[in-house]
């Protein structure tokens, strides 16, 4: 094993936690070809196969458990030597890991913005993601902070709410609705809705409140992003319930419209979570600190100038 290098270990610790070539070689911006191949040469160095083919899915040998709970210790250390590091530098140096669900991608590089002008010397790492892949990535304690709409049940975590999130109707400019005052929640059974695949926390949000008030939603399409989903709205497709944070650049005059409707806009919050327990970094509690302090302002500052209401 001393011919092992710390590549090798990290291409093995992805594949052996994605169980997944193509979903490694794509989160270490590698092609396959260049993730199988370190697996081979890593292979030969142990003498033995860490990964068996069952069908069309891979599994871990028993030798390739060993030397997954292996490199998790080995990355622990090093990422907690890192930290260390990083608090004797100060902010002149180091490393952030962000990961945030998509409907974050409108918000999230204008907090990074003034925060790398004011440190540059620290690396970040941003990844935008959807909400079930966020959560994979937290249980499993890839990056130092996490931003979500509904921090989750299921997990030991620490959460604080920093910025609200508004959740609107939405719908094309040319709508019949458009510019109407105080629309009744009744009258949207009579609407085609366009949403986000299940599970996310937007759409479990709508759904809640029509529950709530017996009102059926009638489903024309799923759509895996925010984009397509804005783009099905000003092609005439339907109308959809998104994050005020969304239509951050939409200009007054663009293809959609925010809709005046009764029990809208849902009251939410995005949360910054990481896992209970968690020793953060000092660039990880600088972030912390700064969001909590300047990020509303920041994040919201799009909305001064107009918000994209029909009629107006």
């Amino acid at each position: 094993m001393r011919s092992t290098t710390i590549r090798q270990l990290r291409v093995f610790e992805a594949v052996a936690r994605q169980l997944s070539y193509t979903r490694a070689a794509e989160e270490l911006y590698l092609t396959q070809p260049a993730v199988s191949m370190q697996i081979k040469q890593l292979e030969g160095t142990v003498g033995l196969p860490l990964f068996e083919q069952v069908g069309k899915r891979i599994h871990l040998t028993e030798v390739g458990h060993e030397l997954y709970a292996t490199c998790r210790e080995i990355f622990g250390n090093l990422e907690r030597f890192e930290m260390a590091v990083a608090d004797h530098k100060g902010l002149k140096k180091g490393r952030l890991r962000l990961a945030v669900i998509t409907t974050a991608e409108y918000f999230a590089p204008r907090l990074l913005g003034p925060f790398c002008q004011r440190y540059p010397g620290i690396d970040v790492s941003l990844k935008v993601t959807n909400r079930e892949s966020v959560l994979e990535r937290l249980a499993q304690n890839q990056d130092d902070l996490y931003i979500l709409g509904q921090p989750p049940e299921n997990l030991d975590v620490s959460s604080e709410p920093f910025l609200e999130n508004p959740l609107v109707v939405v719908a094309p400019r040319s709508h019949p609705l458009a510019g109407k005052k105080r629309i009744p929640l009744e009258r949207l059974a009579k609407e085609v809705f366009l949403v986000r695949e299940p599970g996310s926390g937007t759409r479990m949000a709508a759904q809640r409140l029509f529950d709530e008030h017996g009102i059926p939603v009638n489903i024309s399409m799923e759509l895996g992003s925010n984009e397509a989903i804005k783009q099905a709205i000003a092609g005439g497709l339907g109308i959809s319930v998104l994050s005020r944070h969304s239509l951050a650049l939409e200009g007054e005059q663009g293809p959609l419209v925010i809709l005046d409707v009764q029990h809208f806009p849902i009251r939410r919050h995005w949360y910054l979570v990481h896992p209970e327990g968690k020793q953060l970094s000092v660039v990880a509690r600088a972030f912390h600190d700064y969001l909590k302090d300047e990020g509303r302002r920041i994040a919201e500052s799009p909305f001064a100038s107009g918000k994209t209401r029909g009629g107006s």
